[in-house]
């Protein structure tokens, strides 16, 4: 264990530690062309030595990129604080149900008022016989045990009222 302690501190002088500033080496041949490298350059360029300081990001305080404009609008905001909903979604049935309640009836197999064609079909399923008179639509289905169930649609195709169920003896 001593011999593993020892060869670590022995070799700690010989790890490369990250420094501040890096020495470049700029060479330029004799077309003109400038390239760089860590190395050294080739005899038949000129040599310069460069120093480079290339900081470990978070290491420094930030540079703001540019500085924040006044807020002219103060007074104007402060007379005008009403909300304004811009793409709301209004069904034609009155919006007598939010979506959440017309997910929950659809889940539980329910007809409510406000709800349309549509999402009475994704409740019950397609009706077993679709009637139409004045204007007003039913749908009827025929359940097990000899229960039937009729909705009512208005001309804008939104449940009328509640549905009826009747059952046959």
């Amino acid at each position: 264990m001593r011999a593993l302690c020892w060869a670590t501190f022995c070799a700690l002088p010989f790890t490369a530690l990250p420094s501040a500033a890096t020495e470049v080496f700029r060479c330029e041949d004799e077309r003109g062309h400038i390239t760089y490298a860590q190395q050294g350059c080739p005899t038949t360029s000129n040599l310069q030595r460069q120093q480079v300081h290339n900081p470990t990001p978070g290491s420094g305080k930030a540079t703001p990129m540019a500085a924040p404009r006044p807020n002219k609008k103060k007074a104007a905001d402060k007379q005008n604080t009403a909300i304004t909903v811009v793409g709301g979604q209004h069904d034609d049935c009155g919006d007598l149900l939010s979506s959440s309640e017309k997910r929950v009836a659809i889940i539980k197999n329910q007809v409510r008022q406000g709800m349309n064609r549509a999402e009475v079909e994704s409740s019950l399923g397609r009706p077993d016989r679709v009637s139409s008179r004045n204007g007003e639509t039913q749908y009827n289905y025929q359940g097990q045990k000899g229960h039937s169930r009729s909705v009512s649609f208005d001309e804008a195709g939104c449940v009328k009222g509640k549905g009826k169920t009747k059952s046959r003896q």
